[in-house]
């Protein structure tokens, strides 16, 4: 019995001497979580950027088709030949023209000898002037003819509307062609077109802020767009914006930008795909780190100092081009002191120590 005492007593020592060292290693673990780093939020301002991607086209695109129905004799550019307006860019057999150019000069010719016999008899009165005019009248009608013939003949040299740069040739020699055949496209490159769309809500923010009393002025206005290409490389030279669509498309709720690029050497070409940057210089925002945010359900959120513990705060922010921090439009205050480091660890309402 003696022996059954000593060790229940043994055993309730061992049990407190336990807990005790279980607790105070907990008030340990405790003090060394509750340390912080922290900042002070204050008002600043800063440039902002927002990304557009567009597919850019040349000032004129123009599809090439014959005028004409035949076969190709020639094709006498190469794709991405520069080319000048009226350069021929393809020679186009049309057996039908040729003939129709013969029997137009066959029928002039006739008119022609018909008025030369029919005017020497109308001089001496044999004839009446009404039969001669009949006669000089159809000889004016074949001289139209043949003149349309051949302006019909002229159309077998295919030559370029503009001044541009030659795209894919669908068609080769001997190729079988008619008025809907597209044989090539022509883009005048001088000028680079490229097209956004933007939702209404940007549309009103950089309405809003820019300066005059128009939407026309208010384009004039507006700063100039950057052009990142798709090799991650910054165009030289800055895009204009033009236009900006009078009617919102009900379905996306967004309206179509268009933005000019100078293209002089030409490095520009149509089809060319990438980003266009609009600045966006903002005032009396918050520049906070993004490793002082977390993301929860498609929201952006901060862990704001109150009192000895922390507060989850849902903030709306817009990140800096750098990528290292958020300007905060709201959800917080300014003088507000934010959790800026080691948030993984942390939860709604938990107790903790500011570091110095």
């Amino acid at each position: 019995m003696k022996n059954k005492h000593v060790a229940l007593l043994f055993s309730i020592v061992l049990l407190l001497q336990w807990g005790c060292g279980k607790k105070q290693a907990v008030m340990q673990d405790a003090d060394m979580a509750k340390s912080y780093s922290t900042i002070t939020v204050k008002l600043d301002s800063v440039e902002l950027q927002t990304k557009y991607p567009t597919i850019l086209k040349g000032k004129e695109d123009i599809d090439i088709k014959p005028r004409i129905d035949g076969f190709i004799d020639a094709v006498l550019v190469d794709e991405g030949a520069v080319v000048r307006k009226g350069q021929p860019l393809f020679k186009i057999n049309s057996p039908s023209a040729i003939q129709s150019v013969e029997n137009a000069t066959a029928l002039y010719n006739t008119a022609k000898l018909d008025v030369e016999r029919m005017r020497p008899l109308a001089e001496k009165g044999i004839i009446s002037k009404v039969r001669l005019s009949a006669y000089e009248n159809s000889l004016a009608s074949s001289k139209a003819s043949l003149d349309q013939a051949r302006a019909t003949l002229s159309w077998t040299s295919v030559t370029s509307p503009v001044d541009g740069v030659v795209g894919s040739i669908s068609f080769r020699s001997g190729s079988l062609v008619n008025n809907s055949s597209i044989l090539t496209t022509v883009s005048n490159t001088s000028t680079m077109i490229a097209y956004f769309t933007m939702n209404e809500k940007d549309l009103y923010h950089y309405l809003n802020s820019t300066e005059g009393k128009t939407q026309a002025e208010k384009i004039k206005n507006m700063p100039l767009v950057t052009l990142l290409l798709a090799d991650g490389s910054t165009y030289g030279l800055k895009g204009r914006i033009e236009t900006i669509s009078g009617i919102v498309d009900a379905a996306s709720g967004s309206v179509t930008v268009r933005v000019a690029f100078d293209n002089p050497d030409k490095l520009l070409r149509s089809g060319t795909s990438g980003k266009l940057i609009i600045p966006d210089f903002v005032e009396n925002v918050f520049i906070i780190p993004q490793k002082a945010t977390f993301q929860q359900q498609d929201k952006i959120l901060v862990y704001k100092v109150q009192g000895d513990s922390v507060v989850q705060k849902v903030i709306d922010a817009r990140s800096t081009p750098d990528g290292i921090s958020y300007a905060v439009f709201s959800g917080i205050e300014n003088g507000d002191q934010i959790v800026s480091d080691g948030i993984a660890t942390l939860k709604n309402g938990k107790k903790i120590k500011v570091k110095n």
